[in-house]
């Protein structure tokens, strides 16, 4: 039998981020890939138009007919879209004994608001402290921790921050640091700090990028590799899929998850 992943997220239907980018790139690592919708969202490459945040009972509904039936290997969570809906999802989650992947979104490329503030604070109360990984890029962390990040001492600082407010591990991504040639990932286990880099490509076909990160990250952990070999292949993974990005779209383009995911640092 396949591995499973589960991702419980909003739906772009361009198909560069959310629950679509999820699904692509779970198929990708070979992980029967499983969705639940939290929100639906009118957006292309250009534009976000609108987002409707679904019910949390349907939510709700949909969570547990998957984990009845075909139980994931791992879990994420992507975009949550309100309070009511974060907190229902972090009391589903509650007695998980698989490993589950936070990526707070709370905004979209175009900067479009995915999550309201409400449910910011309750995400800080209930679910970071669920999260085997929480997977902010630096304004993210910025927004959850007040640390102003400008350079990777201050990313290890604000990883260190966060699994104060109780996740297990941080990976605070790097590519809004800075403009160097080189971009580096920090990845905080709770004891130690562990640096990944990538070549920066300079390119406007990043669209979905977070999601997807994350989603080859849950991938990897649902085959049991460990998370810190999970984080090195799922970054050479995303940096593929932004150089070979096919090049859709008149505004931020989305990534080629066809990519090919490479294999495991030694």
């Amino acid at each position: 039998m396949p591995p499973v992943a589960l991702t419980i997220a909003g739906s772009d239907p361009s198909g560069g981020a959310g629950i679509q980018a999820d699904l692509k790139t779970f198929h990708q690592f070979g992980v029967y890939g499983e969705a639940v919708i939290t929100l639906l969202t009118v957006q292309n490459s250009v534009r976000v138009s609108r987002v409707e945040t679904m019910p949390a009972d349907l939510v709700i509904e949909q969570l547990v007919a998957v984990l009845e039936d075909i139980p994931p290997a791992a879990v994420k969570t992507g975009a949550l879209g309100s309070a009511e809906v974060v907190c229902a999802v972090a009391r589903a989650l509650a007695d998980l004994e698989t490993p589950l992947v936070v990526d707070p979104v709370m905004l979209s490329k175009t900067k479009a608001l995915l999550i309201s503030e409400s449910a910011v604070a309750v995400l800080n109360r209930e679910l970071i402290p669920r999260a085997s990984l929480l997977t902010p890029n630096a304004p993210e962390a910025e927004a959850l921790t007040g640390i102003l990040i400008r350079d990777v001492s201050d990313m290890r600082n604000a990883a260190t921050s966060l699994c104060e407010m109780g996740a297990r591990a941080v990976l605070i991504k790097g590519g809004h640091v800075g403009d160097s040639a080189e971009l580096v990932d920090v990845l905080f286990d709770g004891s130690s700090y562990r640096e990944f880099s990538a070549p920066r490509i300079r390119t406007t076909h990043t669209h979905g990028t977070g999601c997807t990160y994350a989603a080859a990250i849950t991938a990897g952990l649902a085959i049991g590799l460990k998370l810190g070999d999970a984080v090195a292949r799922a970054q050479q993974f995303v940096h593929e899929a932004i150089r070979t990005a096919p090049g859709l779209g008149h505004g931020c383009g989305p990534l080629n998850h066809h990519a090919v995911c490479g294999e495991v640092p030694a």
